[in-house]
């Protein structure tokens, strides 16, 4: 029977943590092939075996993925022989080795045996560097892994370690992945070398990471928590706690309906923060938004509905599968076959969930604002080619209906030609690529404001609005839109 692999871990670095099974392993080995000799403990291995390793391999492939795939598949080559094989790794086996993992997939599906000898990680000396305890929470994260992402899946009220932070490039991807989540001036501590006779510490701003100059295959970086409860997490736990049988009484008597005004109120305190392009007004109100979410969420989790992790699952899935042309293979050259491209996925999704047909604007809320409403109709159908070939025909459309408003022959029908006067007004909108609800409500805003000023030059002066001239209240409208502009 063939003795496969054995995988032994060789500790982070001090001699004196190389466990003594894995002492053993190698002094009876007549060949050990190490991932690489950049270790610090190399020189004090057992002599008795004829060390090899595969540094060779990673300047002959251009990315660390096949240098890795390269390197599991000569292993298994290799265990498959009669004597087996002994393959060593820095640290623990079974933490942060691409390697092993590769090599375990590949041994499983063609039965070969491989046994684990387990090594001192990186995490107890670095851990003990920090000061820090593992198990009072700490998120640990490859840094070849988080350079890749755009955002990092960390949890900001959890310290985090990022490992293998081993040049300044690396650095570098993984500092502009970490400031999507964390500031710029956020706190971090840089371990090199930890649990070595040179093992050092340095605290520095998020900013500086990528401007050392003696990162190696031994650095990691420490991210404390942020200093105040920042996470969707603690935001769900805060508002779980407020639901609570000793929570808020406010809280806890709310329902989907009662809170139905509270989440169109802060949706329009969103779109108001837009409208003045205020964004600190935009950041506090976003949060409210949030907050609003989380009610219905923690209100649908406590009555077995749902969750929010399934109202976020829903939402990544159909967001991935709504944009093939960047999560798969499909290709889009511009905008336009974006939204052809959306348009016939979901075409294919109602076919999907419904029997009989349903229609394209079935998914436009009723519940929208009239103009919003409108907007989203005409942008729905423009997908599908339903529009005008140009602007001009928009107008000539918008003058035929004017036209047909003042010939309407009662109220009624004038009510009816109206309506269609506004949505060849929202059409012309579009085609300008202007949001008639903003537009309409700026508009509000500016006549507000307006009017104000006539008010107060009339207090001003001791005169009811009611006595003024059409010609006095023209004059002070003029010079209010003057003193605007």
């Amino acid at each position: 029977m063939s003795i496969g692999i054995t995988i032994v871990g060789l500790g982070p670095g001090d001699p004196g943590l190389i466990t003594r099974e894995a002492w053993s392993t190698l002094e009876a080995a007549p060949a050990v092939y190490l991932r690489t000799r950049q270790h610090p403990d190399l020189d004090a291995l057992p002599s008795g075996p004829e060390y090899h390793s595969f540094d060779a391999l990673y300047d002959q492939h251009a990315s660390f993925e096949e240098v890795y795939a390269e390197i599991a598949r000569q292993v298994i080559a290799l265990g498959h022989k009669e004597e087996g094989v002994v393959y060593a790794v820095p640290g623990d086996p079974s933490m942060g080795e691409t390697t092993v993992r590769l090599i375990l997939t590949d041994a499983e599906a063609s039965g070969l045996p491989v046994r684990l000898v387990a090594g001192v990680s990186f995490l107890e000396p670095t851990c003990h560097a920090l000061g820090c305890d593992p198990f009072n929470g700490l998120q640990i994260c490859d840094g070849t892994l988080l350079a890749q992402r755009l955002h990092p899946p960390l949890d900001p009220d959890v310290p985090a370690l990022i490992v293998q932070v081993y040049n300044r490039q690396m650095a570098a991807e993984i500092k502009m992945t970490l400031l999507s989540l964390y500031p710029d001036e956020h706190l971090i501590r840089l371990v090199l070398h930890a649990g070595l006779a040179d093992q050092s510490l340095c605290e520095m701003p998020l900013y500086e990471l990528d401007r050392q100059d003696d990162l190696d295959h031994l650095s990691s970086v420490f991210v404390p928590s942020m200093l105040t409860p920042s996470s969707f997490s603690s935001y769900q736990e805060v508002m779980a706690r407020l639901r609570a049988p000793n929570g808020c009484p406010w809280d806890r008597e709310q329902t989907h309906e009662s809170l139905r005004g509270s989440l169109l109120e802060e949706t329009y305190e969103v779109l108001e923060a837009l409208d003045e392009g205020d964004m600190g007004a935009l950041c506090e109100e976003l949060g409210d938004l949030l907050l609003q979410i989380l009610f219905h969420a923690q209100i649908a989790t406590e009555n077995g509905d749902f969750r929010l992790v399934d109202s976020m699952a829903h939402a990544i899935q159909k967001l991935v599968r709504r944009h093939p042309h960047v999560f798969a293979e499909a290709e889009a050259e511009d905008a336009q076959a974006v939204l052809l491209s959306w348009e016939q996925i979901k075409r294919e999704e109602r076919g999907e969930q419904a029997k009989e047909f349903t229609s394209m604007l079935a998914s436009i809320s009723t519940a929208l604002p009239a103009l919003a409403q409108a907007l989203a109709i005409q942008h729905r159908v423009a997908r599908v080619g339903f529009d005008w070939p140009a602007v001009d025909g928009v107008v000539d459309k918008l003058k035929e209906e004017i036209d047909e408003f003042a010939d309407a022959p009662d109220d009624p029908s004038r009510a009816a030609e109206l309506g269609d006067l506004l949505f060849s007004l929202v059409n012309l909108a579009r085609w300008y690529d202007i949001d008639p609800e903003s537009a309409l409500r700026e508009s509000n805003l500016r006549f507000r404001r307006r009017f104000g000023r006539i008010e107060t030059e009339a207090h001003r002066k001791g005169v009811a609005l009611e006595e003024m001239s059409l010609a006095q209240l023209d004059e002070l409208w003029e010079q209010a839109k003057a003193d605007e502009a």
